[in-house]
Order: C-alpha cells, then structure tokens, then sequence
C-alpha cells in the first residue's frame, strides 16, 4: 500500500492548507481512532501539541474526531514529542498523538501519531489509516450513547516526564557546579527543559522559553543556534543546550560557543556506553547523513556504524529489528533506546553532562570525539516535477559518483517535508567536495 498523506515524519504542510486543515484533522482523528480502537473496554489517546497558534485548530478537530469514533481524548497541552510516546505507553493509552511541526517555523504543522507501545506507526499501519479516509468512516461513527470524552491534564504530567528525564541522570552525580544555557527554541519543552536541569543542580540560563504562538525556532534552537552560542560566551557557561521545537533533537556548543553536532554526540554517548559494557548490537544506528569520520572512528574502536534512510523513525526501526540500543542523526535526533521510544534531546543532553560531570573534561575536548570528512550539504528547490528523473540529472549523479568512488560519499534525495532536492558530498579534499556540489546543484536547479 502506498502512502499518500504521510511523509517521512507523519503529516506535515502550511497550516490551515491541505492537509493541515482542520478537515483533515477531523478526518485524520477519526480513521486512526478506529485503527487503535479494540473490542470492548475503554479506548483512550493522550493528544499533546507544541506551541504554535495552529495547534488550537488541529487540536480541537484531531480531538472531535477521536471522539466521534468514541475514544477518550487526553489533552496534554504543550508537551515535547518523546513525553507524548512516553505517556502513551505509561497512561495505557491505544493511542498517542503530537501536533508539530519540528524545527519548522510556525506557519507549518504536522501530525506524529504513536501506537501504543510509544513508537511511532510504520509505514503500514499510516497507509491503512489513509485507506480508512478514503473508503469513508461515516458507517463506523459511535452511536451517541458512545461517544467519548475529553479532558485536560494539569502540568502533573509534565512533572511526570521530567522525572522520567532525571532518573535517566545517574544518582551518583551531580550538575552541581555547572552552568548550563538552555535553547528551547520557544517550543515545547519551554518549561520541562530548564526546570530538570535546575532540578539536577545546574545554574541554568534560559533562552527560547517565551513562546507566543508566532515565534518557534525563530532565531532559536537547534536549527539556529547562534542565540544559544552567544548566551555561553556572555554568561560564560560550560555548554549550551538548544532543542528543536518539539525536543526530539539537540545540538550543543562548548564553552567557546562552537556547535558540536549529532555526530560528535553520538560518538560521545556511544563511547560512554561502549567503555561501561552497555552498548548493544556492536555499535550504533544512523542514517545515510552521517559524516564518514563518524563511521571511521566508530571501526577504530571495533564498533559498526549501520545506515538508514533519512528520518529517525528508520533509525529506530532497524534498532528494534536487529537488538541495537542506541542509533541517532547528524541532526541532532539521538535514540536511547534504554530509557526512550524516539529521539529524545532532554535525556541525550543528560547523558552528555553525565559524561562531562564523570570526568570533569571541558565540553570543547568531550565534544570533538572525531576529526569530520569534509562535507557539503545544499538544497534546492523545485516547483514540481520529479527532477531526479530527468537523464541529464541522472548522468550527472553517476559522473560524480564516479569520480568520488572508493574517497567519498554522495547522497541526492527528494526532501519528505519540502519542496527541496538534498544534496550531500563527503571527500578527504574540501575542494572536490565543493566543486562536485555546486555542478549537481546547477544541473538539478536547469531541470526543477
């Protein structure tokens, strides 16, 4: 079955534009309602949004639609998106749900659906949910003796989620002594996020916790960090910490306020475990993103990087399938499969000031685990078409492919969330990188 509607992280487009329409959302709430709905008892999904306008909307009719099929609805309000996989399993919900968009501004938005084990659905089960709306639900709707209910939960469940984060921290330390500035990218961990590290013992220094439905990731969190940067260096902190805006992903700076990628994380974390016995599957998960230093230093150490597609979900997928513990993404997505179901930024930035709080090492030393292969990202964008399949473009690909044969790596994919054609090259000189990047993005750019 092929889907249609969802993409590589659920639904995602501009709000109130299909298939972000509330419509949709109506339509949506119910066809996975009856998905996860069983024979007999009560059927429940925990719904948690991030902090865009938009998400009023989509809440409200994602909300009438579970009801409409008779589920009870949890309404959790801004929560990060690994909360909501967490408190699907722990509330023994049939169903968990999230209203975001990532690190998108706030003109767009999305729907993450979660099963009841707190992962995310695969492709399967979304391409019946999408056959489920397009053969109709009206002949499945509750009679109205069976219609459900909804209600909101106080911020005791986001004390719950914050304790689950700190007891992923080790009890024999401490973060007392350490000063940490926290990007929340005015997202959905606004208040979870300062409050745990707090809690730990930090000196924390807020950015990005003052959302007003307009400004998510505007000039904030992981995708633009340089606020969380220039906050170390004024407040000369020991790190930063910034999220995305719905805190599945992280990226760190050192106390000079330079970026340490999901790479350099990964082969923190991964080295942390490995040392401790705790690593499982022989090393670690990623995607076809990653840089090839990571993959290098990785077999330096005896341990085995294995690639995906694009997208954590893949990751997590190959984890759960081959008895991994711990995978992630350049970008920041980084999966503990021991403590959480996705990618989860609150508890992978534990687990690095864990390390730094064990050895005592400056963030700018634990945070350069591996010297990077040079590598070139650029995107371009199309109005509509396939531009792939155009034979100049395909040449082109296979000429550098050649030429970068047996030194380096070459990816072009087709964006799951935008308009966009990918284009990443890897190569031990900096230049060839370039040059083979700026011709495929010429050639791709004549045939968009």
């Amino acid at each position: 079955m092929t889907r249609k509607l969802f993409g590589t992280d659920g639904i995602r487009g501009q709000a109130n534009a299909e298939p972000m329409t509330a419509a949709t959302a109506l339509q949506v709430g119910m066809a996975a309602g009856l998905q996860f709905t069983r024979d007999g008892g009560v059927h429940r999904v925990v719904l948690g949004k991030d902090t865009r306008r938009s998400c009023y909307m989509l809440e409200n009719a994602l909300a009438s639609g579970f009801l409409a099929v008779g589920m009870e609805v949890v309404l959790l309000g801004p929560m990060p998106t690994p909360a909501v996989a967490m408190l699907t399993k722990s509330l023994r919900a049939d169903l968990g749900v999230m209203i975001s968009a990532s690190h998108n501004l706030f003109q767009d938005n999305g729907i993450k659906l979660f099963g009841p084990d707190g992962f995310k659905l695969s492709d399967e089960t979304e391409a019946e949910i999408e056959a489920r709306m397009e053969n109709g639900v009206a002949d499945d709707l509750a009679a109205p003796e069976r219609l459900g209910r909804a209600w909101r939960l106080d911020d005791a469940l986001g004390g719950r989620y914050t304790e689950y984060c700190k007891n992923t921290f080790p009890r024999d330390l401490t973060l007392h002594g350490q000063k940490v500035v926290i990007d929340a990218a005015n997202g959905a961990a606004y208040r979870v996020a300062p409050e745990a590290l707090w809690e730990l013992g930090a000196e924390v220094v807020p950015v990005g916790v003052d959302p007003n439905g307009y400004n998510i990731n505007k000039n904030c969190g992981s995708t633009s960090p340089e606020a969380m940067c220039q906050a170390v260096v004024t407040h000369g902190a020991d790190l930063g910490i910034a999220l995305d805006g719905d805190a599945d992903r992280l990226i760190i700076a050192d106390e000079t306020g330079k970026v340490i990628d999901g790479d350099q994380i990964m082969a923190l974390i991964a080295g942390r475990l490995a040392d401790a016995g705790q690593l499982k599957g022989g090393g670690i998960v990623a995607t076809v993103m990653s840089n090839l230093g990571l993959e290098r230093h990785l077999a330096s150490r005896g341990l085995e990087l294995v690639r995906t597609q694009v997208g954590d979900r893949y990751v997590v997928e190959h984890m759960r399938k081959h008895g991994y513990n711990m995978g992630g993404e350049q970008s920041g997505h980084i999966v503990l499969a021991d403590h959480a179901t996705t990618g989860d930024g609150l508890i992978a930035a534990l687990q690095v000031l864990a390390v730094r709080a064990a050895t005592g090492k400056p963030m700018s030393e634990l945070g350069h685990q591996f010297e990077p292969v040079p590598q070139v990202l650029k995107n371009v964008r199309f109005s509509g078409g396939q531009p792939l399949d155009d034979d100049g473009v395909q040449a082109a690909i296979s000429d550098v492919e050649a030429r970068l044969a047996g030194e380096g790596r070459l990816l072009v994919r087709k964006s799951g969330t935008e308009p966009l054609i990918r284009i990443m090259a890897e190569h031990d000189d900096k230049a060839v990188v370039g040059e083979v990047v700026d011709h495929l993005a010429e050639v791709i750019a004549g045939a968009a």
